[in-house]
Formats: C-alpha cells, structure tokens, sequence
C-alpha cells in the first residue's frame, strides 16, 4: 500500500527536478509548468523546508537560467549539482511513499482533542530524516501527551513530574487493559508487551534522543531508529485513545 499523498508530492518534485535539468543543459523550457509545481511545492508545510534553496529565489525558469549558467561551465556539472540538491528530498518522499502507516495514525489522531498530541504528532513526523534525535524524543513526548490527556479527560489526578512509564502504567488501569487486569494469557502478554515497548521508547529517547548529553562511546541515531520509534509511538497513542473512546 502506498501513501497516495506522499507519492504525488513525489512525482511532481520529480517532474520539478527534471524541468531545471532540460533547463540547464539546452532542452526546453517549460515555465508555466515549472512555476505551477513551484508554487504546490512551497505551499506544502511538510516539504517546503527541504527545498532546495534556489527553488525559492528563482521564480521561473529564465531566472534559474541566470543562476545555473554562471555557476557551472559544463552540463555534466550542472546535472550533477542539481541531483545531489534534490536527493535529500526526494529520498524522504519515498520513504514516507511507502510508510502508509502515517496517513492512517494521522488522520486518527488529528480527532483528538488535544494540540499537544497533534502538534507532537506532526513534529515526529517531520524530524525522521533530518533530525533523527529529536524525533526519537518526540515519540516519546507523544505518548506523554496521549497519557495526560487521557489522565485529564478522566479527570484523574496524577504526578506531573511522572515518567512516562508511570503515566502509562496509570491510564491502562483508567482503561481496563492493564496486564494484571486481564484473564486470558494472551491478553496479558499483549499488555505486557506493551508495556515494555513504551518502557523501551523512554530509554531509547534517554540513550538516542536530543534531550541529554551523551558519552563518547553513544551509539549514533540514524533514521531507521527514528522510523521505528515513531511508528511505534503512533500505533500505542492510537490504541490508547480509540481504547479511551470506546469505554466512554
């Protein structure tokens, strides 16, 4: 399954790509096209930030045209600089291409009534390529979002200084899905995985994310880290609040 959105944020930076190589090395110069994708392109909060820069200075193809000729005497080179410009984005898009996972925990979570929630959602997501640390450490301020406003909306008391697995801990017995409120086995060990996941996504921000210092020998985060945390984070925060919903 493929995020349809994603994809065609995909295909058109693809064609925006294109026409600035047909630009650049002698081919035709479509500007009506080239200034219509521009525009989609820095109209789109999840993409307009990774740009290229001169994406945003030149208006159309002639004054890229002017940018492009001066910098570069041959077309190899100018081919080349303008891959490398595109690729951190495009590899972004197709690995979001692919994750149709964020479509369907997004449009779930922007019912919730809670800014915090959808605001750490949103930045989790964003972080994943270019700031790995802070979306591992976003994941986790998700989850903690989710659990207070759980906490609030049940007008429970609670420590604000609580970890997040405390918290957790916490709203599965306000939500009955605790493991030591179960019968079934099976039940039990579902919650008591869940349990470990979140407890997993507390170290793993404590060792990983961009919250603490960190020692010589630290293990770098990459992207893959960062993917597998926020998907986690997103699948629990949906289960606990259709969980929520459910019993109310």
């Amino acid at each position: 399954m493929v995020n349809n959105r994603y994809q065609n944020y995909l295909e058109r930076i693809e064609i925006l790509k294109n026409l600035l190589v047909s630009c650049s090395t002698g081919g035709s110069r479509d500007s009506v096209e080239y200034s219509e994708i521009r525009l989609e392109a820095l109209g789109a909060t999840e993409i307009v930030g990774k740009l290229p820069r001169f994406i945003k200075t030149c208006r159309n193809l002639d004054e890229f045209w002017d940018f492009i000729q001066p910098k570069f005497k041959h077309y190899k080179e100018r081919r080349g600089f303008i891959k490398d410009e595109f690729e951190p984005l495009l590899s972004l898009l197709e690995n979001q291409a692919n994750s149709p996972s964020d479509s369907t925990l997004t449009s779930q979570l922007q019912n919730v009534d809670s800014v915090h929630v959808q605001q750490a959602w949103q930045k989790a997501l964003e972080r994943r390529e270019a700031d790995p640390d802070g979306a591992i450490t976003m994941a986790r301020t998700l989850l903690e979002s989710v659990c207070i406003h759980i906490l609030d909306e049940s007008n429970s008391s609670y420590n604000e200084g609580s970890d997040l697995p405390k918290l957790f801990s916490q709203v599965t017995q306000i939500l009955e899905i605790a493991p030591n409120q179960q019968i079934e086995d099976i039940l039990k060990r579902i919650g008591g995985g869940c349990c470990s996941i979140v407890e997993g996504l507390g170290a793993l921000r404590n060792k990983l994310g961009d919250s603490h210092g960190r020692s010589k020998g630290t293990i770098k985060c990459d992207s893959r880290h960062a993917q597998l945390s926020v998907n986690l984070a997103g699948s629990m925060a949906v289960y606990l609040i259709e969980t929520w919903e459910s019993s109310r």
